[in-house]
């Protein structure tokens, strides 16, 4: 899946806005995903075995529901406040041991047995279902300046909130916006907490199933909990300019509070506006220190062009420094994800690894607004890579997908060769299924 690539700007108006309904809002979706892959996962990958397709040990599938609700608290001439709550609720509706043997999020908790009778996946168990506030804040603003705190979603380039999977991650944050220079938007926040996920099933207890990873798109904790970001907390301040209209640029810095300080620089460019109709061309450059070692730096070029209810297509190259360990990876969770142009559909981690190039191809097509096709296709080379030396992973992602009214439909081919020695190249089948209400 694809990460929903919002800036900050447009995610913090989305939620400042809601002083501007007359009444309480509620929102929300109900969603399906399923997924299945010949390739080791779950127990048969702790006994080094590949799966089937649609087979029960090879399959993992999750239902989440999702409700929000945002309403005025009070308005004048001079300021105007919002607030806001949602809920996160997790369950496999029982399917487990059933249907399928691994799950989607990792805000499942569980403790399996012993013996014979748990020997696959999730050891018979009964998964637990997980429920959890994921959001919960308050906005105010005055003139051109909103401050907005408590538990939101996020979206900057090296700590942002995850929306591929059934679950989302979250902050306790503060966070100010004031857009009283013309055609600049300066954003500053402080990030205290986050409930990124670090590994499935915080009590997971059976010496078969214990440390392996059953989650095949985990992305938060146990039970939705939260706990400090960083070691200290972050600091993230930011400019986005457009001052020139057909270029929008923006620069980001990072403190991770006795961690780490990072920097995120990005222009992308519309040439439309120039008179060249359809073309796009983008460049980032990112760069990590993690407290007196080198810092990791990282590099990104695209070029697109997109024919106007037909189709838009963007090749993208990136290069990964050899120094450090963070190259451009969201901070915020362990699944690797990165807002790179070159990162892959759904194999995350692989571009932001240490002197690793990559490539990426990505078209998209309405055909007739019969149904919308992709393909997404990522090709990395690890190079003298310490931990994949000379291997060269590569994705090829085909999807399909169709609304329905309120409901989203959308399948998934997914093909993927690690290029490493006694790992075979997998295929897996994606079905995701969202009724937004």
């Amino acid at each position: 899946m694809k990460i929903t690539k919002m800036s900050l700007v447009a995610a913090l108006l989305i939620g400042s806005s809601a002083f501007a309904f007359e009444n309480t809002k509620v929102s929300g979706d109900a969603q399906l995903n399923y997924n299945t892959s010949d390739a080791a996962s779950g127990y048969d990958k702790v006994q080094k075995q590949n799966g089937s397709l649609f087979e029960k040990d090879s399959s993992a599938a999750d239902v989440a529901v999702h409700l929000n609700l945002t309403t005025d608290v009070f308005k004048n001439d001079l300021v105007a406040i919002s607030s806001g709550a949602g809920v996160t609720a997790l369950t496999t509706l029982g399917l487990e041991n059933q249907l399928v043997s691994n799950v989607w999020g990792s805000s499942h908790t569980a403790k399996a047995g012993t013996g014979a009778g748990y020997a696959h996946a999730l050891g018979g168990a009964k998964v637990e279902n997980a429920a959890w506030m994921n959001e919960a804040w308050v906005a105010a603003t005055a003139g051109k300046t909103t401050l907005k705190l408590g538990r939101m979603e996020l979206d900057t380039p090296l700590a942002f909130s995850e929306k591929w999977s059934v679950e989302t991650n979250t902050f306790d944050a503060i966070v100010a916006l004031n857009t009283d220079i013309p055609d600049t938007t300066l954003v500053g926040a402080y990030v205290g907490n986050g409930n990124g996920n670090e590994t499935f099933g915080q009590d997971l207890t059976s010496p078969v199933v214990s440390g392996a990873n059953l989650a095949v798109g985990g992305i938060v904790n146990g039970n939705g909990k939260f706990g400090t970001f960083g070691t200290n907390g972050a600091y993230a301040v930011g400019a986005i300019n457009n001052s020139w209209k057909p270029l929008t640029a923006q620069a980001w810095y990072y403190n991770l509070t006795s961690l780490a300080t990072a920097y995120w620089l990005q222009a992308d460019l519309d040439a439309g506006q120039l008179g060249v109709d359809g073309l796009t061309a983008g460049a980032q450059f990112t760069s990590t220190t993690v407290g007196s070692g080198d810092a990791s730096k990282t590099a990104a070029v695209m070029v697109g062009y997109a024919m106007k209810d037909t189709f838009t297509a963007k090749l993208a190259y990136s290069l990964t420094g050899t120094a450090g360990a963070l190259h451009g990876a969201n901070t915020a969770t362990s699944t690797g994800a990165s807002k790179l142009y070159t990162e892959a559909w759904w194999n995350y981690g692989q571009v932001t690894q240490a002197d690793t190039s990559a490539v990426n191809l990505t078209v998209e097509s309405p055909v007739n607004g019969i149904v919308d096709l992709g393909l997404y296709i990522t090709a990395i080379d690890h190079s003298s890579h310490a931990t994949n030396a000379n291997t060269s992973p590569y994705e090829a992602t085909l999807t399909a997908g169709k609304s329905f009214g309120p409901l989203d439909a959308t399948l998934a081919y997914i093909y993927y060769d690690a290029d490493q020695t006694n790992v075979d190249a997998s295929n897996t089948v994606q079905a995701y299924l969202t009724l937004n209400f």
